[in-house]
């Protein structure tokens, strides 16, 4: 458990991690070293041999019908008024290899205004998928849920998880649904990666969850997770985006009938309203999403938090949008996120004031005016930055400037009602200066701190430069961050074994990062993403895919670690999401396998990996009763 001191803002880390040398082998802690086996020798004997070998099979345990129904708000009859003179219509599919033509031009929100929303954009290759309507489940097979063998080598640890303890898997709209031109759905930012990043796999079909997430709710809860997190486009909900435009009624029936059907089989849903999918009408041109290097750019990609549309704001349109989600679904939903890493498409300090506004409108809305009882957050990123050396200060120094940047920034208004930290406001000229009287409204707008902890970064200050220097050059290349980031610490060593790209199983640090989060925001934390790629997955047969033991290592060796942060260090750690319930597009990638499921890219059939057997039981095995 990392060292802290307070002052008046806060917690500031003194250490990260502390190095112990020890020479030769290590000892066995949880072994009795003055028991039998200490000292004794063994004996040797012969008998008659045969093969023997016990093989447990257990089967994973299916999530029960619900007895009983909870509310966590009136339902959309008793909150209408609350978004008053809503419209609603619908609208068909686009399909460039049609030859059929809207004959309502003219009609402010009709088809031929719609299909103009896609024809203006010069698509390549846009494909549909195999599944045009709604796919009616079946029941998983039992010899599907036969668990695998297990590891031989698991966490000894002997703690629990609470009773309440969330466990969950996470997937976003953009990711998993495809149908992209399908049932009013417009198009949004990330559906043009493919035109700005050629060779870049597109989202068109991705996996047909769409249509099939029937099925898919079947197969997580046959598993016996108990919340599916999902996100809600908001150009399904609002082809149009902004407020006044009609309400697409094919939208609203499709998530109400997948709110219910998770409920119906005995799970419970989490929605995240914006994940990386901000409606394309707030770009004049598409490569205006991108955010070049050089340019003084917060994220890597443009969310468009701070456009406008029309004149309208994207905090005003995304307001109107959140309400309309919240009074429709709010009675039969426990769990809201507004924004899903918005640092990540932040283009700058106006990017952010939006974002944490909007967020703390929509959270006094649902709170004061909703009357909701669930819970509300905001999802942040930051693979937590240690520093190189911890008994540099210059190394925890940068260290503690590459955690505030990613965090404090969203996370001192709304979690403590303080400032923006000085790594924000010192790198990001264009910042939003907060005034008293927006702190205030800004305290206390989430009610736990939602994390997505994939790895660990060493971090040390510039090589040839200050952190101060960095963050006054527009054009300097380790901006925004203004740090060194590495995967190895003094010893030379990495900081454990990598999978792909930036991913490291780093299960020591997650347990520090708990640490960090609960002593410096002081508020409950889920883990609301994590998950590992294996190397080149992709490339491996079915079965090899399926059998995923390093998959495992990595929810295995986390979960334990983080029962660690709870039960040693006192650390209020509530749950934890797996990214994600099947291998999906990660952003012009599918062979980028995060999945705990496979999908055939051509039958779309999908089928369980060990790691999600694995991950369940875990949990379930050492859950208090």
């Amino acid at each position: 458990m990392k060292l802290r001191v307070l002052l008046c803002s806060g917690a500031v880390s003194l250490a990260q991690q502390v190095y112990i040398p020890v020479d030769g082998p290590p000892s066995l802690p949880q072994c009795t070293r003055n028991g039998s086996y200490a000292t004794a020798i063994p004996s040797h004997s012969f008998r008659e041999f045969s093969f023997t070998q016990t093989e447990t099979v257990k089967m994973a345990t299916s999530r029960p019908a619900p007895t009983t129904t909870t509310t966590f708000a009136p339902n959309y009859s008793r909150l209408s008024s609350l978004v008053p003179n809503l419209t609603t219509t619908q609208w068909g599919n686009w399909d460039p290899a049609s030859n059929a033509t809207p004959t309502d031009t003219g009609v402010p929100y009709g088809n031929a205004s719609w299909t103009a929303l896609w024809t203006a954009i010069p698509w390549v290759n846009f494909t549909r998928g195999i599944y045009s309507t709604t796919v009616e489940p079946t029941p998983v097979s039992t010899s599907e849920l036969v668990l695998p063998p297990p590891e031989p080598f698991v966490p000894q640890t002997c703690y629990t998880f609470p009773k309440d303890f969330l466990l969950g898997v996470a997937a976003s709209a953009v990711q998993v649904e495809g149908a992209v031109a399908d049932e009013g759905r417009t198009p949004v930012h990330m559906d043009a990666i493919s035109l700005l990043s050629p060779g870049a796999a597109n989202d068109f079909v991705a996996n047909e969850n769409y249509y099939l997430y029937k099925q898919d709710i079947e197969r997580i809860a046959s598993m016996g997770i108990g919340y599916y997190r999902f996100s809600i486009p908001w150009s399904r909900i609002l082809p149009f985006v902004l407020p006044g435009t009609p309400v697409n009624q094919q939208s609203l029936a499709h998530y109400d009938d997948l709110i219910s059907y998770v409920l119906e089989k005995g799970m419970l849903p989490a929605i995240v309203l914006h994940h990386t999918d901000t409606p394309l009408e707030f770009y004049p041109n598409i490569s205006d999403i991108g955010i070049a290097p050089g340019t003084g750019g917060v994220g890597y990609t443009d969310s468009g938090f701070q456009r406008s549309y029309q004149n309208v704001s994207f905090e005003e349109a995304f307001v109107n949008y959140g309400k309309i989600v919240m009074t429709h679904f709010a009675d039969r939903v426990p769990i809201w996120w507004t924004f899903n890493e918005p640092l990540l498409g932040s283009r700058n300090g106006h990017s952010v004031n939006a974002v944490i506004k909007a967020h703390a409108r929509l959270y006094h809305f649902y709170r004061e005016e909703i009357q909701g009882t669930g819970r509300i957050s905001l999802t942040l990123n930051d693979n937590f930055g240690v520093p190189r050396n911890p008994s540099d200060p210059a190394d925890v120094n940068a260290a503690n400037h590459f955690n505030d940047f990613q965090l404090a920034t969203f996370a001192n208004p709304i979690f403590l009602g303080q400032d923006y930290p000085d790594a924000f406001k010192d790198t990001i000229s264009d910042y939003v200066p907060l005034t008293p009287e927006d702190l205030a409204y800004l305290n206390g707008t989430a009610d736990f701190f939602s994390i997505q902890p994939y790895t660990a970064t060493v971090v040390s200050p510039p090589p040839n430069d200050t952190i101060a220097a960095c963050a006054a050059n527009m054009s300097h290349p380790l901006r925004p961050y203004c740090v060194t980031q590495s995967t190895t610490t003094t010893t030379g060593w990495n900081i454990g074994y990598r999978s792909w790209s930036y991913v490291y199983i780093t299960p020591t640090y997650f347990r520090t990062f708990l640490n960090y989060l609960w002593n410096t925001f002081r508020h409950p934390i889920a883990v609301t993403e994590f998950g590992f790629p294996i190397f080149a997955e992709a490339e491996r047969e079915q079965a090899d895919q399926e059998f995923d033991s390093p998959r495992t290592w990595y929810y295995q060796s986390y979960l334990n670690e983080g029962l660690k942060a709870l039960w040693e260090d006192g650390v209020d750690w509530i749950g934890a999401f797996a990214w994600s319930w099947a291998d999906n597009w990660e952003f012009g990638d599918y062979n980028a396998q995060f999945g705990i499921q496979t999908v055939n890219r051509t039958t779309q059939e999908r089928r369980y990996k060990k790691s999600f057997f694995e991950y369940v039981d875990f949990v379930e095995s050492r859950r208090q009763t």
